[in-house]
């Protein structure tokens, strides 16, 4: 026996492998290698003392009992990926374990000991355990989305499924490639042949297709897949996900059905703007001006005026002057979407000169000053950017104040958009100014915040201006106090992306 011990002593300790000899029924440790020992994690002093003193844990886990089973048997046991529960300085430990206990005889024949092998298997028993749960997650989401999964092997051609691959396609047997071609739409076809063709290049499958239901309806269905090649390169499967859209396809339909709806209503309600605009051009510009005879009138008859006809008149002219202007905004607010203009280079120099030009009556009546800057070159529609600044220039001067002559400061700066550089372009003056809580109501169309017999005006003029700014992809904003000025903000692109507005 001391021969076969010291063999078996020698075997063990030139393992690899955690190894162990215990003998006698109380599972002496006659032999322990250095790894079965750092395995344990009791120390170095363990030779001679039985399993049970050394490894109390065990017992509950009913592992010595596997041990002497083998012993009063001569019948191996083992176990594989096997939970073992050891206490390691103080503190329990979870591993996984591939074990046996192999029976031990001598030259008659008789069992005088077990050897046990094991291999920790913790970290190959944790991964696949994570494989697992990813798997069945994925199972889970899978299902949960209404999915189908499929996987084609390309050299025997079968197919498995998964998920709601099968109510999805409606198929109630096997399914084949066969198969899966005599369901799809006629129209389709070319769409997945053509998929698969790409798919050689980019390695990925991606169409839409209709199935064509046992009952003879249609479904919508989004189809993708991932060519796996070997490491030749050689296409060897195709993995990928099988949605239904139908709903989605429905719903689209219904929104562009809405959609065109929709259009189709804002385009009458354009020509009814158009149609009220020619009305306003050919109905009731004429009469307006028939009605401003009246100055005429006056100059030719004014002896023979009372001075209670003559208020009346005066009346009269007010309101037709005012109603001219309230037709000749209408006319410009509606003009400003009629039609597409050429984009060009502007000159904003030029722009304000020729504007101080046109309002040099009331800059002289008024004793107005200007100061501006030096401004750039913007690309733009003229026709509307002339419209922008004369609206602004001329509110600066329309809303001034009595007991100070009109001063209006224009200056410019260069600022950093998300597109690109813009001008900002601000206009102050030292009229009325802005109550706060208005500064954003003066763009709505027909906003009036004072008194028409205080200020003319048709209450668009502020309302086109934001129209022509967001037209050029720019903002206006105006900031002020009451009875201190307004300033006003305008931002433009420098540059536009097409070559109309």
């Amino acid at each position: 026996m001391e021969i076969t011990l010291e063999l078996l002593r020698h075997i063990v300790d030139n393992a690899p492998l955690p190894i162990g000899v215990y003998t006698g029924s109380d599972l002496k440790i006659e032999l322990a290698n250095a790894a079965m020992i750092k395995t344990w994690g009791k120390g170095d002093k363990v030779l001679g003392r039985s399993c049970i003193e050394v490894l109390p844990e065990l017992e509950k886990q009913r592992i010595f009992e596997q041990a002497l089973e083998v012993y009063k048997t001569g019948s191996a046991f083992h176990a594989k990926d096997k939970k073992v529960d050891i206490v390691i300085d103080g503190h329990q430990k979870n591993f996984y374990f591939n074990y046996c206990f192999m029976p031990l005889f001598d030259a008659q024949g008789i069992v005088y000991g077990v050897m046990n092998t094991g291999i920790d298997i913790t970290d190959l028993h944790l991964a696949k355990e994570k494989v697992q749960s990813s798997e069945e997650q994925l199972r889970m989401a899978v299902e949960a989305s209404g999915m189908g999964t499929y996987e084609i092997d390309l050299l025997s051609q079968s197919i498995v499924t998964s998920g709601n691959f099968s109510s999805i396609w409606d198929a109630k047997d096997a399914v084949t490639n066969e198969k899966i071609l005599s369901r799809l739409h006629p129209d389709d076809i070319a769409v997945r042949e053509k998929a698969y063709l790409d798919a050689q290049k980019s390695g990925v499958i991606f169409y839409q297709a209709r199935i064509i239901n046992q009952d003879k309806s249609l479904r919508w269905t989004n189809i993708t897949g991932k060519i796996i090649r070997d490491e030749n390169g050689h296409p060897v499967k195709i993995t990928g996900i099988i949605e239904d859209i139908d709903r989605r396809k429905a719903l689209e339909q219904q929104l562009r059905k809405e959609a065109l709806e929709t259009t189709q209503e804002l385009q009458r309600s354009n020509d009814d703007l158009q149609h009220f605009a020619n009305l306003v051009s050919h109905d009731l510009r004429e009469p307006v001006r028939k009605v401003n005879f009246i100055s005429r009138m006056r100059n030719e008859m004014q002896s023979e005026f009372s001075e209670r006809l003559e208020w009346y008149l005066g009346k009269i002219e007010h309101s037709a002057h005012r109603m001219q202007n309230v037709i000749e905004g209408i006319l410009s607010y509606s003009a400003a979407d009629k039609k597409k203009q050429p984009v060009e280079r502007i000159d904003l120099n030029r722009v304000i000169e020729g504007i101080k030009t046109d309002l040099e009556l009331v800059i002289q009546e008024k004793n107005a000053v200007f100061i501006s800057s030096e401004l750039p070159e913007i690309q733009g529609a003229r026709i509307l950017i002339q419209q922008l600044f004369y609206n602004l220039l001329h509110n600066a001067l329309k809303f001034s104040r009595t007991e100070a002559p009109p001063k209006v400061i224009i200056i410019s700066s260069l600022v950093q958009g998300s597109d690109g550089d813009l001008l900002q372009v601000c206009i102050q003056d030292n009229g009325i100014g802005i109550d706060k809580a208005y500064s954003e109501r003066i763009f709505t169309a027909f906003e009036r915040l004072h008194s028409k017999d205080q200020y003319e005006g048709s209450g668009l003029g502020l309302s086109l201006c934001r129209k022509i700014v967001e037209r050029h992809g720019g903002t206006i904003t105006a900031s002020g106090e009451k009875d201190k000025g307004a300033v006003f903000t305008v931002r433009l692109p420098l540059k536009q992306q097409s070559s109309t507005l």
